[in-house]
């Protein structure tokens, strides 16, 4: 039975990393355990809301900015009515991560960032969607990580080592983090 939501505490907890660092394994898994549990989640994937609601988007650094506000737009609005947003997402520049906490504690709703902490070369070998070799063979430019930047967080909520860990241990970590602050 799924609660109604009636005095639960929504917020969003924002996983940035990598390509292929593990982000949406992550959150799948730490959604269907609290799902399980009666918890309210939605998981808002980079990759989803890039083909939907930012459709038309390319990869310059400003539109990469606008795509990072418009998933934490819909987050936000998510966790202020006490819904847990996972949102797993590339978000490669601190500033955009940044912008998106700021609209988060001006409504007063709480936000978590996430830092999956997987190295590009472990990336690079689990390379989910082909997109290493498609940069490696010339037919990709602008991979994040490789020849484009990603500024890792410098004071995450949690730092998620997947690489050094299994898909339980990482999530496991991600519940204990929402355990402690009183939304799990």
């Amino acid at each position: 039975m799924v609660r109604s939501g009636a005095g639960e505490r929504g917020a969003t907890v924002w996983l940035t990393g990598l390509p292929s660092a593990g982000k949406t394994t992550i959150a799948t898994e730490v959604a269907g355990r609290l799902r399980a549990s009666g918890r309210r989640v939605e998981v808002l994937d980079g990759d989803e809301v890039r083909r939907f609601l930012s459709a038309g988007l390319g990869f310059s650094r400003a539109d990469r900015y606008t795509n990072v506000q418009r998933i934490g737009l819909v987050a936000e609005i998510i966790a202020r009515n006490g819904i847990l947003a996972v949102v797993p997402v590339i978000a490669p520049y601190a500033d955009s991560r940044e912008a998106v906490r700021e609209r988060h504690e001006a409504s007063g709703t709480l936000f978590l960032e996430v830092h999956v902490a997987t190295p590009v070369e472990v990336c690079s070998v689990r390379d989910v969607k082909g997109l290493y070799a498609r940069q490696a063979a010339g037919r990709l430019k602008g991979l994040t990580g490789v020849d484009d930047p990603y500024e890792p967080p410098a004071d995450p909520d949690l730092r998620i080592e997947a690489h050094r860990q299994s898909v339980d241990e990482s999530a496991g970590a991600l519940l204990d983090l929402l355990k402690r602050r009183g939304i799990a």
